[in-house]
């Protein structure tokens, strides 16, 4: 009876959570966090919950560098940028069914530009939907159509080029966009270019899903944008956004890698031009006092769970020998102050991604080539403890593209 008690009732007491990871050595990861309550507490009566973290599928796909996955949950499908090539030699995009219990399997792959680092679904009016993509080495921005099959063609490619390198030549010797991504409106996508100190800007098409430029904004020289990500406040619906965007107090904020800053900026949409200004309200480093970061260390990745922005900061070593997250609150206007720094629970944390229940975090340190699942307090905002951590993959070096490139929860 015992042992029927454990088949018929323990799983009824477990919640399982997928992730995925992608790895610069050529493979796809599925994870499952595992939630089991413990026994309650004498005091309030609440549980304690115990995690666990394991790997449940890998693939070798998505070409040599895999670098950033999107997860389309209407369609169940994965899409991967592959980072390998550059403008002249090419990188790659693929498609992987991901089946619940974490199963992958390869849909199609599509040869791109290459240097592919980072992707984002957008969608025309009518649904139909197309994938936008950053290249990197490739000083590029490319789109397809979905659903991917292996002769879909890109819809529009656009190619970036310097006159001059820029503040920090070492760096800025071409365009380099590092990301794309929407305005909360869905009808703009944005990339930004590390390169040419820019931030492109680009009107969706209702109709078609063709992007159309727009006057790009002008970020500080030295700043080289790597991520960004909007705030405007309150919890309002795209269409509404859209209806009434004229109106809208919308923020930008913008970290740069090279810089080691976030800066804001208040966003106007014109009516006339359908396309976007901005004006910079505010700029700081996401360190304790405002002070500069370690000269060893940069920012990466920016997440916003209202009211609170997140950026993790690579090599700063703040809890030796782990790197750290920072957490800064906004206030009713947007406007940004610091409050802590937390661990990384690893090294080089390029990546990092908050739960749909906001109550916890998957950091994906590269170089330790570690996922660390850490609490997060949804009232407060503040990070704490560590309640899972797995190693996937090689651990990777500081510095080069090698290691956990993402992870993002299904």
């Amino acid at each position: 009876m015992r042992a029927l008690f454990s088949v018929l009732f323990l799983p009824a007491l477990a919640a399982a959570s997928n992730l995925y990871v992608s790895h610069y050595n050529g493979n796809v990861y599925s994870l499952a966090l595992t939630s089991i309550p413990g026994p309650q507490d004498r005091n309030d009566g609440s549980a304690a919950v115990k995690y666990t973290l394991s790997q449940t599928a890998a693939l070798k796909t998505c070409g040599s560098m895999p670098s950033w996955l999107t997860f389309d949950a209407s369609t169940r499908v994965l899409y991967c940028s592959d980072e390998s090539g550059s403008r002249t030699s090419p990188g790659s995009l693929t498609a992987l069914a991901a089946a619940a219990d974490g199963r992958l399997s390869e849909i199609a792959k599509v040869d791109t530009i290459g240097g592919g680092v980072n992707n984002v679904i957008y969608n025309r009016d009518d649904g139909k939907k197309f994938i936008a993509i950053a290249h990197y080495e490739g000083s590029a921005l490319s789109t397809f159509p979905l659903p991917l099959r292996s002769n879909t063609q890109a819809l529009q490619t656009f190619n970036f080029t310097l006159s001059k390198p820029g503040a920090v030549p070492s760096r800025q010797d071409a365009p380099h966009p590092h990301e794309v991504f929407l305005d909360p409106t869905g009808t703009f996508l944005l990339s930004p270019d590390l390169g040419s100190d820019l931030v492109r800007v680009y009107r969706i098409d209702p109709s078609s899903g063709s992007l159309k430029t727009c006057p790009a904004l002008k970020v500080t020289p030295g700043t080289g944008p790597r991520h960004g990500v909007f705030w405007t406040p309150g919890a309002s619906s795209p269409r509404l956004l859209r209806q009434k965007r004229s109106l809208a107090e919308t923020v930008l904020y913008v970290v740069g890698e090279l810089g080691n800053k976030v800066t804001a900026y208040s966003v106007s949409y014109d009516m006339q031009s359908d396309c976007l200004g901005f004006n910079e309200t505010q700029a700081l480093y996401p360190y304790p006092n405002g002070t500069a970061l370690p000269s060893s260390a940069t920012v990466a990745e920016i997440r916003l769970e209202q009211p609170y922005l997140y950026i993790s900061i690579r090599s700063d070593h703040a809890f030796p020998p782990n790197d750290s997250l920072a957490t800064l609150s906004l206030n009713t206007t947007g406007a940004v102050s610091f409050q802590r720094l937390s661990s990384s629970f690893g090294t080089v944390p390029r990546t990092f991604a908050i739960n749909k229940q906001g109550d916890l975090v998957a950091i994906g340190n590269q170089a330790s080539s570690n996922v660390a699942i850490v609490q997060r307090d949804p009232h407060t905002g503040q990070l704490g403890d560590e309640v899972a951590n797995l190693a996937v993959g090689e651990p990777g070096t500081v510095g080069a593209a090698e290691g956990l490139s993402s992870v993002i929860w299904e």
